[in-house]
């Protein structure tokens, strides 16, 4: 019977033990709640602690630095222009007894950096043009020739007052004392992206579109104007070179011309008489034939060497 109370007392004193012990670990902090109500300050020190069993409780928090990624929105500039915001943030748990005060836990406090940060995103962009969301310097812009070229009118470009990184500032150095009297530290607010809405945005498009339709009809322009030029120089060289050749031509023909003339004479000089007869056989080849029918009179020069066949 005495071993069973011993082993009884020593479960329960294990069972008091564990729940007086606890470890925090070098990412965490915490506090102790006594039947809900805060105890002591935030413990912050990494190591073996012990607290009131039963009684007491432990909430625990990052301390590390947290994301707050918020939804886009939609939010017109002061020149009418409607855009789709998207930011983010980086903060931090500070004072973990005013967080658990004011929070409780991580969810309600990203619905309280919601409603801080878009809100005051909007009302700083709302203030503000377009450019000066989308800029953050006044350095000079660089266009391309073919850009200038397609443009109807000269580029003339807005400086900025304050920019990007100016009006993240903004946002930041309004919003950092509103989210601090929940505990939190704010780090940063950045903007993620920015777009035009649905309705601009295909404006936005057909306005490139035919942007790049002007500078591609420039090319084709161009191009075809190379093209008619090379193809005119062609042929002005192709026609240099026909008549060259031409020229060449006539000139070895008439050299040939000569010189067969001369052959011919040479020949005729040697022996007229067989010259003569060869000349007249050969014409006697190209005038009579199967189909052919020739009518000369008895006293003609043609007739003369068929008279002196026997």
């Amino acid at each position: 019977m005495k071993f069973r109370t011993i082993v009884i007392l020593v479960i329960v004193g294990l069972i008091i033990l564990f729940d007086a012990l606890y470890v925090m670990d070098e990412r965490e902090q915490a506090i102790i709640t006594q039947f809900g109500e805060p105890i002591g300050d935030a413990i912050n020190k990494a190591g073996l602690h012990i607290k009131v069993p039963f009684i007491q409780k432990i909430h625990r928090f990052e301390k590390r630095i947290l994301e707050w990624d918020g939804d886009p929105k939609q939010i017109p500039t002061s020149d009418k222009r409607y855009i789709w915001l998207d930011t983010f943030s980086r903060w931090q748990i500070v004072d973990p007894l005013k967080f658990y005060q004011t929070t409780r836990n991580e969810t309600f406090a990203h619905s309280r950096l919601d409603d801080i940060l878009s809100g005051t995103t909007r009302d700083i962009v709302s203030a503000n043009e377009l450019i000066e969301i989308v800029r953050s310097t006044d350095r000079e812009m660089e266009y391309s020739e073919e850009y200038y070229a397609s443009m109807d009118e000269n580029i003339v470009e807005q400086p900025i007052d304050y920019g990007r990184r100016g009006i993240c500032n903004q946002i930041y150095q309004i919003s950092a004392p509103l989210v601090a009297e929940y505990g939190i530290k704010l780090i940063d607010v950045k903007v993620k992206r920015i777009n035009y809405v649905e309705e601009v945005r295909l404006k936005v498009y057909d306005r490139m579109i035919s942007e790049r339709n002007k500078i591609a009809a420039k090319y084709r322009s161009e191009g075809q104007g190379k093209s008619a030029e090379i193809l005119g120089k062609t042929k002005r060289e192709l026609d240099q070179i026909e008549s060259a050749a031409y020229r060449t031509a006539q000139e070895i023909r008439g050299r040939a011309d000569a010189e067969a003339i001369s052959v011919y004479a040479d020949a005729y000089n040697r022996d007229p008489e067989f010259f003569e007869f060869l000349k007249t056989l050969e014409a006697y080849e190209q005038t009579m034939g199967e189909k052919n029918t020739v009518i000369m009179t008895t006293d003609s020069d043609f007739f003369k060497f068929l008279k002196q066949v026997e």
